[in-house]
């Protein structure tokens, strides 16, 4: 009797792992560290670097590595447990769902690598099996295992997600094999500085890059609009590059060079009455984001 009882309560707890509430991905600023090694071992740095609006939805963008156009940006859906990928270029966007991580074993699940190594559209694939490791913090997280489906005439190799990661291989392929002497392996992920998952399989320690340094030279920058009139008016601008104005829908309506001046002007009387968003670069390819009304 008392090996049943123990039974119940071992299936209990292990439900209670695979059940837990779910750990988003974007839910704080991101830093991945992807390796690929061949004569020697490359360590490449990608972050979610300020935030942006398309087609009303919001979006964080994707900045370093391949992704330094910053035309890659990265939205989560948490109530449906649903990762997209939006790819902005010359006025149009191309959204991709990327992850979901409400699949239960046994689903099938179409893979979309855009612009990586791996095949556009992966094909399908069939999660294999869903099993709660522990990560960096000491909590068990799920990690997702799929294998091309027998019909897949795309990708022959296996993928691996991790929840509040994302794939271990590249973010934008999902459907690829995470493999550190091909394309390469996810070795570093950080929330807010924090390591959340580590491989040193390869490298030596996981030490934030981009997100340790403060862009303090765009810290005291400050976008006002003057009374009774369109003008907009960015001060203590000295420090500041390049001023880019988007819509809300997120579509690219001018871009303003300052070369060291401590104020500049948006003018917005050409534009309709709304929200409008402004990015604001300096000389260190840093960022911020501000919303203005008209």
């Amino acid at each position: 009797m008392k090996k049943k009882y123990c039974f119940i309560i071992l299936l209990f707890c292990m439900g209670s792992i695979i059940s837990q509430n779910y750990k988003p991905l974007l839910d704080n600023v991101n830093e991945w560290h992807f390796t690929t090694c061949f004569s020697g071992c490359l360590t490449d740095v990608y972050f979610t670097d300020g935030d942006t609006i398309v087609d009303g939805k919001n979006y964080k963008i994707l900045d370093g590595y391949h992704y330094i156009s910053r035309t890659f940006l990265l939205r989560e859906d948490v109530a449906n447990k649903k990762v997209y990928l939006n790819i902005v270029s010359s006025g149009q966007s191309d959204e991709y769902l990327l992850y979901d991580f409400s699949l239960a074993e046994g689903a099938i699940f179409n893979m979309n690598n855009p612009i990586t190594p791996f095949p556009r559209n992966g094909g399908p694939f069939v999660l294999d099996s869903i099993v709660a490791r522990p990560l960096e913090d000491g909590n068990n997280y799920r990690h997702y295992y799929f294998s091309p489906t027998p019909g897949n005439t795309s990708s022959t190799q296996n993928a691996v997600w991790v929840e509040g990661v994302g794939s271990l291989s590249m973010i934008n392929a999902p459907g690829g094999y995470p493999d550190i002497n091909d394309v390469g392996h996810l070795s570093c992920y950080f929330k807010n500085t924090v390591p959340f998952y580590v491989n040193l399989d390869s490298i030596d320690d996981c030490i934030p890059v981009q997100l340790g340094i403060k862009n303090k030279d765009l810290e005291k920058v400050v976008l006002s609009k003057l009374a009774n009139t369109d003008i907009c008016v960015l001060n203590n601008a000295k420090n500041v590059s390049e001023v880019t104005l988007f819509d809300v829908q997120g579509r690219k309506l001018k871009t303003f060079q300052n070369n060291r001046k401590q104020t500049l002007n948006i003018d917005l009387a050409s534009y309709k009455t709304g929200v409008y968003i402004v990015n604001v670069k300096g000389y260190g390819n840093n960022a911020r984001t501000f919303k203005i009304i008209k």
